[in-house]
């Protein structure tokens, strides 16, 4: 499931709804019409490419999203990695969601996705990162980011080599900070069992407010 941008008018600084924390806003709805169809028609064509990396035809909703801020506690994080960002529609909320002083690593596999994010999202606590979601520890310590507070997954585990699926578990487990959070939104439930081995139980919920619904897995890393 991944979502898409346009560019995002310079956001204004604006109190958090938490005590003490300062967010930016950028809202979705100052990008027009014309700029969603775009994301749309650039997403599903993303879907056409490459359907064994892309996890739905069309971005995720907005009551996706917010669930997703939720389970990954965006709001108190540090440091966050997003895994196939797609065209940016997460992107964007998860930032608008973030502080102001915290840092969002996206690591998008799809040259034209990554360029296309490069290109249409203007914040400095973001980094766009073209390659795979295995290679997470080497891009972390190479922007010299800290353990990540959460790293929220997009990217359908269902359709990857089961090698591969392992690979990014393992290595999304090893690089999440002591109490971190790992939360993957999937069609189907093949993600559990690849990060269940080495996080233990997750939290499932669905949202059925999104097209298709989609099961929201939580782990929660041991402090």
């Amino acid at each position: 499931m991944r979502h898409g941008p346009q560019a995002t008018p310079r956001a204004s600084v604006a109190r958090s709804t938490a005590p003490g924390e300062l967010r930016l806003n950028a809202r979705p709805t100052e990008r027009g019409l014309l700029a969603a169809v775009r994301d749309d028609i650039a997403f599903l064509k993303g879907f056409l490419q490459h359907p064994d990396q892309v996890g739905s035809v069309i971005p995720s909703s907005g009551f996706l999203e917010q669930r997703l801020i939720r389970s990954a506690a965006l709001a108190q994080a540090r440091c966050v990695v997003e895994l196939g960002p797609g065209t940016g529609g997460t992107t964007r909320a998860f930032l608008d969601a973030m502080r102001i002083d915290a840092h969002l690593l996206a690591i998008e596999l799809s040259a034209s996705f990554h360029a296309r994010l490069t290109a249409t999202i203007d914040d400095p606590r973001l980094v766009v990162q073209l390659g795979s979601a295995e290679q997470i520890a080497e891009f972390l310590a190479a922007r010299r980011l800290p353990a990540p507070d959460a790293v929220i997954s997009g990217i359908p585990f269902s359709t990857m080599p089961a090698a591969v699926g392992d690979r990014i578990a393992q290595a999304v487990a090893a690089v999440l900070a002591p109490a971190g959070r790992f939360v993957a939104y999937q069609v189907r439930a093949h993600v559990a069992d690849y990060a269940s081995p080495y996080l233990g139980s997750p939290r499932a919920q669905w949202e059925v407010l999104n097209i298709p619904p989609v099961r929201v897995f939580t782990w929660t890393k041991p402090a």
